[in-house]
C-alpha cells in the first residue's frame, strides 16, 4: 500500500498531472509537424462523441453495473443534475447580475467529465496513491473500473446536456452534423425564416460581451430563441428550417416558433452518448444479457469474445483521443496568422479568471465539503471510499476540453474554438 500524508498525495498528483499534460503537448507536437489540423480535429472529435463514447459507455457501465449496485448509480444521476443545476445558475447570474459574456454560462456548467478524470485516475493509479481507498480485499485494477463507471455515469448527463443546452447557451442554434444526417436543407429563398446583413457589414469587433460563436450566416435551426431573450442581438443571422427526421417541411412550418424550438431541445437531448449508456445499464440490469456480455465464454458469455472485445477496444480509443485534440486546438490558436480585416480573437481576462475560479476553487471546496458530510456525518453514500473520490472530483476540473469537442462537433468557426482553446493556457492577450 502506498504511504498516507499529504505529501506523497500532492507528489502522486502533480505526476498524474502531468501524465495529462503531455498528452495534450503530443496534440501540439502532432499540429506542429502537421500530422493534424483543425480539419482532421474536427473529424476525430465527431467520431469520438459518435462512436468510441458510446462504446466506452456501453462497456463499461454495462460491466459494473447490476441490480446490487444501482443505487449507487442512482446517487450519481442526482448528484449529476445538481451540480450542473448548481453550475447553469451560477453562470446565469454572472451573464445577468455581473454582465458577463453569455458563452461564461455553458464554460461554468460544463467540465471535462470523461477523458480528463479517465486519464488522471489511471495516472493516480500509476503512483500507487489509489490503492488507499480500497478497503475491501479487492484490486486496485477492478476498483479503477469501477471508478470508471461511475465517472461516465455522470458523463452520460453531461454530455446530454453539453451537446443539447450548451449550444444554445452560446448562442448558435444546434449541433451537429445532424444537418446532414437528420435534415433536408433547400437552398430556395422560402427556406429562409429569418434573413439579415453579413456580418461583415455588422462591423463586430470582440469584446467582454460578444458572443463566443459570433453571429454569421450559418446552418441552424429555427427561429433564435436564446435561453437570454433580452439580450440585443449583435447582428441579423440568417436562419434555416431544420426539423427532426420525419416531420414533413408544411406540418414543421406551421408550429410557432416557441413550440419549434421545445421540440428541437428534447430531440437533442437523444445523442450517441445516451443511446450507449442506456444500452449499457439495460444489458447491466438484466442478468441474461450481463451474462450474455460479460461473462466468460465458458459461463455463457457468448458476445464477451468477440463483440464486447471489439466495444471495449474502440471504446478505449476515446480515452486520450479528445485531450490531443485539445493540443491540436491549443496550437492552431496560438499560430493563427492575424488578418488586418478579422477581428483580434482573445479571451477576455475577467472572464477567464471567474471560470477558472469557480472551476479550480469555489467547486473543489463545495464538492469535499458536500460529500464528506454526506459520507461521514449523514452516512448515505454506502462505504465505497472510491465512489466518494470520484463524487468529489466529478464537478471539478477544465472546461476547455470539453467545449472543445462541443464547438467542434457543432461545425462552429476556428476562432470559436481557439478562444476556448486558450482557457487552457490562461491567454489573455490576441
Amino acid at each position: 500500500m502506498a504511504p498516507a500524508g499529504l505529501v506523497p498525495s500532492f507528489l502522486a498528483a502533480i505526476q498524474a498531472s502531468l501524465s495529462v499534460l503531455l498528452v495534450i503537448f503530443y496534440g501540439i507536437v502532432a499540429a506542429r509537424f502537421k500530422l493534424l489540423d483543425s480539419s482532421s480535429g474536427k473529424a476525430i472529435s465527431k467520431v469520438c462523441v459518435k462512436m468510441f463514447l458510446p462504446a466506452l459507455l456501453l462497456t463499461k457501465i454495462g460491466s459494473e453495473l447490476h441490480l446490487g449496485s444501482a443505487d449507487r448509480y442512482v446517487t450519481i444521476l442526482v448528484w449529476a443534475f445538481v451540480c450542473h443545476l448548481v453550475s447553469f445558475l451560477i453562470g446565469v447570474a454572472a451573464h445577468l447580475i455581473l454582465g458577463f459574456p453569455d458563452w461564461i454560462t455553458a464554460a461554468i456548467m460544463f467540465n471535462n467529465t470523461t477523458s480528463y478524470p479517465l486519464l488522471l485516475i489511471q495516472s493516480l493509479d500509476e503512483t500507487g496513491i489509489l490503492s488507499n481507498l480500497i478497503v475491501t480485499d479487492e484490486t486496485t485494477k477492478d476498483a479503477i473500473e469501477r471508478a470508471k463507471s461511475y465517472f461516465l455515469v455522470f458523463a452520460t448527463i453531461s454530455s446530454c446536456l453539453t451537446f443539447a443546452v450548451g449550444p444554445r447557451l452560446i448562442d448558435t442554434e444546434h449541433t451537429p452534423d445532424q444537418l446532414d444526417d437528420k435534415d433536408e436543407i433547400d437552398d430556395d429563398e422560402d427556406d429562409l425564416i429569418e434573413d439579415g446583413d453579413a456580418v461583415a457589414e455588422a462591423g463586430l469587433s470582440s469584446t467582454e460581451q460578444t458572443s463566443l460563436l459570433a453571429p454569421r450566416a450559418r446552418q441552424a435551426s429555427v427561429v433564435s430563441v436564446s435561453f437570454f431573450p433580452s439580450r440585443p442581438r449583435a447582428a441579423s443571422v440568417i436562419v434555416y428550417d431544420r426539423r427532426p427526421s420525419g416531420v414533413s417541411k408544411k406540418r414543421w412550418l406551421e408550429l410557432h416558433p416557441q413550440t419549434q424550438w421545445w421540440l428541437l431541445f428534447l430531440y437533442d437531448f437523444l445523442n450517441a452518448p445516451l443511446l450507449g449508456a442506456v444500452l449499457g445499464a439495460v444489458i447491466g440490469l438484466v442478468p441474461a444479457l450481463h451474462r450474455a456480455f460479460f461473462s466468460d465464454t465458458t459461463e455463457g458469455g457468448i458476445f464477451t469474445a468477440w463483440l464486447t472485445a471489439s466495444l471495449k477496444n474502440v471504446g478505449q480509443v476515446f480515452v486520450p483521443l479528445p485531450v490531443v485534440i485539445a493540443g491540436v486546438s491549443l496550437y492552431t490558436s496560438m499560430t493563427k496568422p492575424k488578418s488586418g480585416n478579422s477581428p483580434v480573437v482573445s479571451t477576455p481576462w475577467l472572464t477567464t479568471i471567474f471560470v477558472l475560479v469557480v472551476r479550480f476553487v469555489v467547486w473543489p471546496v463545495i464538492s469535499i465539503a458536500v460529500i464528506y458530510a454526506l459520507a461521514t456525518k449523514m452516512n448515505v453514500l454506502g462505504t465505497d471510499p472510491m465512489l466518494w473520490f470520484a463524487m468529489m472530483l466529478m464537478p471539478t476540473g477544465p472546461p476547455a476540453m470539453k467545449l472543445i469537442a462541443m464547438v467542434e462537433v457543432s461545425d462552429a468557426d476556428e476562432e470559436d474554438e481557439h478562444k476556448i482553446a486558450k482557457l487552457l493556457t490562461v491567454r489573455f492577450y490576441p
